[in-house]
């Protein structure tokens, strides 16, 4: 999708938001400020306030189960490919009392948000705090900065890369930062298929058993019964 610049009134506040953001309040309490709130079936982000900021929205429970199932790094690499202002929102003041995790697993997430995809994280405590930040930030970008509203962001097709990585992220104990490293080694994932338990050895993080389980992985007949 290309960026595509929306004519608005001179002083109007405008948002885009994702359809699904209409059913919290978050929505609601901007429509009380002096902006315009569109819905949009957006495909990265949840609200984009100009033409370089787009925030991701999670309320602290969907912030833990986006980062135990992966989604978190996904939806914020796709939000920083598209905006050169990306921005997290993280709603709620008992993140570390959601659930039974380890208050470091956590923190290990949050700083590779901020630190590896240099991602700033604007914490609030309820959904009106929320709607407070979005219309101040929209505000400050449109009014003060004079930049313009555009509605982007597409989620890029897959790549022949992404496949081979995906492919490889399959086998057993190997997950997506293994995948890549092993791909960087052989090339080719044909060739991580046919090597030797010493040539897998050679790769960074795979160890004499890691190796065994690969090669028993891939070769071993499986029996009928």
């Amino acid at each position: 999708m290309e960026k595509q610049e929306i004519l608005k009134d001179e002083d109007e506040i405008l948002i885009f938001a994702d359809n699904r953001e209409f059913r919290s309040n978050v929505v609601k309490e901007m429509a009380r400020k002096d902006c315009t709130v569109k819905p949009k079936q957006l495909e990265v982000g949840d609200y984009i306030l100009s033409d370089r900021v787009g925030v991701e929205r999670k309320s602290c429970n969907d912030f833990l189960s986006s980062v135990f199932d992966g989604n978190i790094f996904d939806q914020l690499e796709e939000l920083k490919r598209n905006f050169d202002k990306p921005l997290l929102m993280i709603e709620g003041e008992d993140l570390y009392c959601q659930r039974d995790v380890h208050p470091n697993s956590i923190r290990g997430a949050i700083a590779s948000i901020g630190i590896d995809l240099s991602i700033p994280i604007i914490w609030t405590d309820s959904e009106e705090d929320t709607a407070s930040f979005l219309h101040w930030i929209a505000k400050r970008e449109q009014s003060e900065e004079e930049r313009s509203v555009s509605l982007r962001g597409e989620k890029k097709p897959s790549t022949l890369k992404d496949r081979q990585l995906f492919l490889l992220a399959g086998l057993p104990d190997i997950d997506k930062k293994m995948s890549k490293r092993l791909l960087e080694e052989f090339k080719r994932p044909e060739d991580v298929f046919t090597a030797s338990k010493e040539e897998l050895k050679e790769v960074k993080g795979i160890g004499e058993k890691r190796a065994e389980k690969l090669r028993k992985v891939l070769t071993k007949e499986v029996s009928d019964d």
